[in-house]
């Protein structure tokens, strides 16, 4: 898949996400204001904030595909790492913290309304969230595959935050649509609060820690990081199959976004190459690289002599060192 069909893809994906969640908040909000469920509210709470975050979403696609700029001369790829980070900020403070301070609020009420419009909005959402799910999970399944990977190892691996959220943040939604069902089936018959205010705090407890997870992926992408094993190995081999190439010495790889790769390697070049033919070899590396790598790929070759074993005569390191 190329860039732009993977970011229009990540597009359509996200988009569903932020219709589904604002469609759903709203018949939360009506349903847990009508019930006086506080699981329903914080759920309510949960939907505002991924509407939110679909908006940071959308905006760091935009964002990031500006062209490269003299102050950017990498493009502008890693903005979807921003955006992302500011996503999780949002699950934390408007999801969660909002879910726990009304499940704690929920312990000391008694009154009890009809819990019957709350399972009919838990009904519309688990259609309308699952929907989002499965569109997620299949963006994420199709990239697994054609990276010839896991499922679950493409997930924590892949650079592509923005499909990461949007997973995340439905798995999340389906888990707390069970997490409130029970609050309020259990409070329906029991007739105490403490379960409505138990699943409410369950639910905060559980964006923490998406919050937490995305946040943390957020900000190793965004001070950047290398390429995944599989992609190091893939221009390693690349590399090192070059006639002329004698060894690949050094070799640092780093993410400018989802679509975006640096590529800095130290080679060791046979003595008998000359100006032209190493300036030819560094082009047919970088042209074998763009078709080989699914990613845009900036290609810094820094051709050098092999090291030297033998140390001098004074005992002091080899020669070219120190």
């Amino acid at each position: 898949m190329s860039s732009r069909n993977g970011s229009e893809a990540t597009r359509r994906t996200v988009i569903i996400a932020g219709v589904a969640n604002l469609l759903v908040g709203l018949a939360k909000l009506v349903a847990g204001i009508l019930s006086g469920s506080s699981a329903m509210l914080a759920e309510s709470a949960h939907s505002a904030a991924d509407t939110l975050d679909q908006v940071f979403l959308l905006a760091s696609l935009r964002q990031a595909n500006r062209p490269a700029s003299r102050d950017h001369p990498f493009g502008h790829g890693q903005e979807r790492y921003f955006w992302s980070l500011l996503a999780a900020f949002g699950i934390f403070i408007a999801g969660a913290g909002f879910s726990v301070f009304e499940g704690i609020l929920a312990l000391t009420r008694t009154q009890s309304e009809s819990p019957l419009i709350a399972y009919g909005a838990l009904a519309i959402a688990f259609v309308a969230e699952g929907t989002s799910f499965a569109r997620a999970l299949w963006q994420v399944r199709g990239e697994a595959r054609r990276s010839h990977e896991e499922v679950l190892h493409h997930v924590e691996t892949s650079p592509d935050i923005t499909v990461k959220v949007a997973l995340f943040e439905d798995s999340a939604a389906m888990v707390g649509l069970v997490i409130a069902g029970l609050g309020v089936g259990l409070r329906q018959l029991t007739g105490s609060p403490v379960w409505d205010g138990g699943a409410s705090i369950a639910i905060g407890v559980l964006l923490v820690v998406v919050a937490v997870k995305l946040g943390m992926d957020s900000k190793e992408l965004l001070i950047g990081r290398a390429a995944s094993t599989e992609v190091e190995q893939a221009i390693r081999e690349e590399i090192e199959s070059r006639p002329g190439v004698g060894a690949l010495l050094e070799l640092r790889t780093m993410h400018m976004g989802p679509d975006a790769i640096i590529i800095a390697a130290r080679v060791a070049l046979d003595d008998d190459l000359g100006a032209d033919q190493t300036e030819d070899l560094a082009d047919e590396i970088d042209r074998r690289l763009a078709e080989k790598l699914p990613l845009q790929s900036h290609v810094f070759i820094d051709p050098t002599q092999a090291p030297r074993a033998t140390p001098s005569r004074t005992g002091g390191p080899p020669l070219g060192q120190g």
